[in-house]
């Protein structure tokens, strides 16, 4: 496997930079690292109670607070993703073909892929 110093040069992170912001305005809550999403969903980590509103869903009341209140309470939690990628990059022969540019398919994907991977990771 090839060193991320040899697949991205300084050149290129600074080519990519300002794509990091628009990338994480896309993905956002859609798919799933290690952050907390700003939406609110079913997960382990309890956020708080709001009071029942008709048309929320019974399955998410808070049976315990409702003996204890007499009122119907909906349990909130914070929703985490997690961004799962595979990257895959074609190493047939027909990835060695260079054209008049000079590099090769074979290396223009493994930099797109290192580049890809790069604005995930960030």
């Amino acid at each position: 496997m090839a060193d991320v110093a040899e697949l991205l040069t300084p050149a290129d992170l600074r080519k990519i930079a300002n794509l990091q912001v628009l990338a994480r305005y896309v993905v956002e809550g859609f798919c799933s690292g290690l952050h907390s999403s700003p939406h609110k969903g079913f997960s382990v980590e309890f956020r708080e109670h709001r009071q029942y509103v008709q048309g929320d869903e019974i399955r998410r009341l808070d049976w315990k607070v409702f003996g204890k209140t007499d009122r119907l309470y909906i349990r909130e939690y914070e929703e985490e993703t997690n961004l799962r990628a595979t990257l895959l990059v074609d190493a047939s022969g027909s990835m060695n073909y260079a054209g008049t540019g000079g590099i090769s398919k074979f290396s223009y994907a493994t930099r797109l892929a290192a580049c890809l991977a790069y604005l995930m990771l960030r």
